[in-house]
């Protein structure tokens, strides 16, 4: 991890859910594993990333980068994910979620990570809902927030307010499900979940469509069942999971050699399939 400048982001909004209670350190930036991560995020904004209107479908996404609520994988769970929706029509927007505050210096961030996952390897967390949505309080209102921005802009934004949908990776993946169902009036159509937990839910009557992407060499998820996927299925909504063979966890837009590199384009036939791809008639 070696410290970077906070980057220039000029086309940030704040999304008025105000400075995360309690906080000290200001926000910092790093990169690792050639990419750039935030921490210390005591405000948070969206980022839009919108297609060529030629182009574009009318749907949208909200993107959760992860990082387990201390950090925040910008670049390869972010931007990089955003723009690649974009090409395709989407308009997407990058959600910089307030984080949970980390030591200021680097080593003792890198201490704090490293206590947090090896415990995870340890002991997989899998709160209740309930426990989850209590914990995530902030997060959520940041969610809720960019859902709100996206639709009241949507007309500027071409955009469909009906169509707004939530992708998250790892916490961001907690955070889409948490949101999903805890975020009231946030309501996403359509949800993807990226190396996130399984653990089983209560699903509403009205749960969306959901795409699920796990590896089953994930030190963190893999080994906890799959009853999320059983939930939907049993409350009889869509479902689309692809487990694959390998990939860790955290591989997002990286390219590796491994099947798993082939989850964005699996997602978005999906979303195609969902009528995503093109403009509502």
């Amino acid at each position: 991890m070696t410290p970077i400048p906070v980057p220039a982001q000029p086309n940030a909004i704040e999304l008025g859910t105000g400075p995360l209670p309690g906080a000290t350190s200001p926000e910092s930036w790093h990169s690792q594993y050639k990419s750039v991560f935030a921490r210390n995020v005591t405000v948070a904004t969206l980022t839009p990333f919108l297609p060529d209107p030629a182009k574009a479908t009318g749907a949208a996404v909200i993107v959760a980068p992860g990082g387990g609520f201390r950090t925040l994988s910008m670049e390869n769970e972010g931007w990089a994910v955003a723009q690649a929706l974009a090409d395709q029509g989407v308009a997407a927007f990058v959600l910089k979620y307030r984080l949970n505050p980390t030591p200021p210096d680097m080593p003792g961030f890198e201490r704090s990570m490293h206590d947090l996952f090896s415990g995870a390897v340890r002991t997989p967390p899998r709160p209740s809902p309930e426990a989850a949505a209590a914990g995530l309080a902030p997060q959520i209102a940041d969610a809720r927030a960019a859902f709100a921005l996206v639709r009241k802009r949507a007309a500027e934004w071409r955009v469909d307010p009906d169509r707004v949908g939530m992708i998250g990776f790892s916490a961001g993946a907690m955070l889409t499900l948490t949101t999903t169902l805890a975020g009231d009036d946030a309501k996403p159509a359509f949800i993807g979940l990226i190396y996130g937990p399984l653990a089983p839910v209560a699903v509403p009557a009205d749960a969306p469509p959901m795409f699920v992407t796990l590896a089953a060499d994930d030190p963190f998820f893999a080994n906890g069942g799959f009853g999320l996927i059983e939930s939907w299925k049993s409350a009889k909504r869509p479902v689309e999971f692809h487990l694959y063979e390998q990939g860790g966890h955290g591989f997002g837009m990286y390219p590796k050699t491994t099947t798993s590199t082939g989850w964005f384009d699996a997602y978005v036939r999906w979303i195609g399939m969902h009528g995503m791809l093109k403009p509502k008639t």
